[in-house]
C-alpha cells in the first residue's frame, strides 16, 4: 500500500472529518445507475443502485455499505462507485435497511450487527446473476458490518468472496460511544442524533403499532436512542448488550478472507487501541494500516493527475481489484 500523505491543512482528526462531512463532491463521469431491490426477509427489502459493466460476469463486483444514517448517495459511496468503475468492476451501492428514502421497504430498523441483509444480497447476486468475484467494502457502521460478515463465516468462506475491505469500521462499538459521549464530539452525536429522530418519527407514522416517538426530545445520545428503540426491538437486554454483542471484535479472529483495515490515530470516536489487540494483528488474512492522520473516513490528500486525492477509496479498489482473481 502506498502511504497515506494528508493535505497539510486537513491534518488533525476534526479537520479531515468536519471537511469530508461537509464538502460537496461531483463525479461528472460515473454512469448512471440502476435501482435494484432484494428481497432480505418476508415484508423486507432494501434498495441498490447498481453500475454495470458491458457483460457484468466478465467483470468483478464491489459492494460497498453506508455508515450510520448514510445511504447509497452518501459521498465515500459515489467516490469508490466512480473509482471502481473506472477500475472495471461492476459497483453495488447498497442502502441498508430505512436508508435512503425506503422507509416504506421495511418495518423494522437496520442496526451495527445485521449482516443477514448483507448475505442475502451477496447470495442473490452471486447465485442469481452469476457473478463470479464480489468484494465487500464498508465505512464505519459498514465497516463493522462487512468485517462481521466475514468473521461469521469462518471457514466456510464462499468461492466468489474474494476480499473484504473497511475503512474506519466502528469494530468495538462501546469503545466508539464512549468516545463519541465526549463533549469535544457532541457535534458528531447531535447530527446523527438528529437524523435518527427524524427516521423514528416517520416510522412512528408510518407503523403506529410498533413505535412510539413521544418524549422522543427527551432522547439526547444514541446510547439512549439504542437503549430505548433498536436494542428492544432487536431483542437485545440494553444497548450496552447490544455494542458489546454485534461488533465485530468478537469474530474479527475467525475472518479467513483477504480483509483490509484503514484507520486512524486521530479519529475523533474510533479508538485506535482496539485494532492492536492480537485477535486482529495475529490473523495473517488481514492487511491493518493504522494511519496518523486520516481522520473519521476522510483520508484526503493533494490531488494529482486526475486522482481526486481520497486515499482510502483508491486503496479499497486496489485491494479488491488485486484479490479479484481470474475471470472467465
Amino acid at each position: 500500500m502506498r502511504d497515506f500523505a494528508p493535505r497539510a491543512w486537513l491534518r488533525g482528526g476534526h479537520r479531515m472529518t468536519i471537511y469530508t462531512w461537509a464538502h460537496e463532491r461531483r463525479f461528472p463521469d460515473l454512469p448512471p445507475a440502476s435501482p435494484r431491490l432484494f428481497q432480505v426477509e418476508p415484508r423486507t427489502r432494501v434498495l441498490a443502485h447498481c453500475h454495470w459493466q458491458p457483460s457484468p460476469q466478465d467483470h468483478p463486483t464491489l459492494v460497498t455499505l453506508h455508515g450510520l444514517e448514510g445511504s447509497s448517495d452518501s459521498h465515500y459511496m459515489l467516490g469508490i462507485a466512480d473509482k471502481g468503475v473506472r477500475r472495471g468492476f461492476n459497483v453495488v451501492r447498497l442502502n441498508q435497511r430505512n436508508c435512503g428514502g425506503t422507509e416504506h421497504l421495511s418495518e423494522g430498523l437496520y442496526h451495527s450487527g445485521l449482516t443477514a441483509d448483507v448475505g442475502a444480497v451477496l447470495t442473490e447476486l452471486a447465485e442469481l446473476d452469476g457473478l463470479p468475484s464480489i468484494a465487500v467494502a464498508g465505512y464505519s457502521l459498514g465497516g463493522n458490518l462487512a468485517l462481521r460478515f466475514a468473521g461469521m463465516l469462518g471457514e466456510s468462506v464462499p468461492p466468489w468472496l474474494r476480499s473484504v475491505c473497511t475503512v474506519s469500521p466502528t469494530l468495538e462499538l462501546g469503545a466508539c460511544m464512549d468516545a463519541m459521549e465526549r463533549l469535544r464530539n457532541r457535534l458528531y452525536e447531535w447530527e446523527f442524533l438528529r437524523s435518527l429522530r427524524k427516521r423514528i418519527r416517520l416510522k412512528a407514522r408510518m407503523h403506529p403499532d410498533q413505535y412510539d416517538a413521544t418524549g422522543l426530545w427527551r432522547v439526547r445520545s444514541i446510547r439512549a436512542f439504542d437503549d430505548r428503540f433498536t436494542a428492544p426491538h432487536y431483542g437485545f437486554k440494553d444497548a450496552a448488550d447490544y455494542y458489546y454483542r454485534v461488533a465485530a471484535m468478537r469474530v474479527v479472529d475467525q475472518i479467513r478472507v483477504p480483509t483490509l483495515i484503514i484507520t486512524a490515530e486521530d479519529d475523533p470516536f474510533i479508538p485506535a487501541e482496539p485494532f492492536r489487540d492480537p485477535k486482529i494483528t495475529g490473523n495473517p488474512h488481514i492487511t491493518l494500516c493504522v494511519t496518523r492522520y486520516g481522520g473519521h473516513c476522510g483520508y484526503v490528500e493533494d490531488p494529482r493527475d486526475g486522482y481526486d486525492g481520497y486515499w482510502a477509496e483508491q486503496q479499497i479498489v486496489e485491494f479488491a481489484a488485486s484479490h479479484a482473481g481470474a475471470l472467465r
